[in-house]
C-alpha cells in the first residue's frame, strides 16, 4: 500500500465563485488534507509587504485570508501543520510571528524579534477572486 503524505500539494486558483448574494471577491484558502493547517499570508503593502498569521483551517474546511477585492496579481501563502512541518512554502523570504500576528516589511526578521518563513507566491492573474487548495500528494 501506497504511503500519503499530507504535505504539500495541488494549488489552483478559482475565480469568479458565485455565492448567494452574488459574487464575492476575496482570497481564500481550503485544506483538502487530513491534517489541521496553520496559515500566515503575505500581501503588498505600500512600497513593501505586510504578513498576517495564523489562520487555522481543519480539515476540509476554508478560511477567508483577505476580505476584499484583490488588487494586486501576486499575493503569498506560509501554511504549516500542527507539528510545525512546512506544508505549503516557496521561496520568497518573509516575517512571521509564533503567535498572532501583523508584520509590516520582509526584511531583517530576526533582527526584529520574529521568525523567517519561505511564503510561496500565488499568482492570480490580476483576477479579484481567488482560492488556494491544499491537498493531499501521494507518495
Amino acid at each position: 500500500m501506497k504511503s500519503i503524505l499530507p504535505i504539500f500539494a495541488a494549488v489552483f486558483g478559482l475565480a469568479g465563485i458565485l455565492s448567494p448574494q452574488g459574487a464575492r471577491a476575496e482570497m481564500r484558502i481550503c485544506n483538502q488534507s487530513y491534517d489541521v493547517l496553520n496559515v500566515a499570508f503575505g500581501a503588498p503593502e505600500g512600497e513593501g509587504f505586510i504578513t498576517y498569521g495564523w489562520w487555522r483551517v481543519a480539515p476540509n474546511q476554508c478560511a477567508v485570508l483577505k476580505r476584499e477585492p484583490l488588487r494586486d496579481r501576486n499575493y503569498y501563502v506560509f501554511a504549516a501543520d500542527v507539528f510545525g512541518n512546512e506544508v505549503l512554502s516557496g521561496t520568497t523570504p518573509m516575517c512571521v510571528a509564533p503567535r498572532r500576528f501583523e508584520i509590516t516589511g520582509q526584511e531583517n526578521c530576526l533582527l526584529r524579534g520574529f521568525l523567517d518563513a519561505r511564503f510561496m507566491e500565488v499568482d492570480t492573474g490580476e483576477r479579484r477572486d481567488w482560492t488556494v487548495f491544499v491537498s493531499l500528494r501521494p507518495v
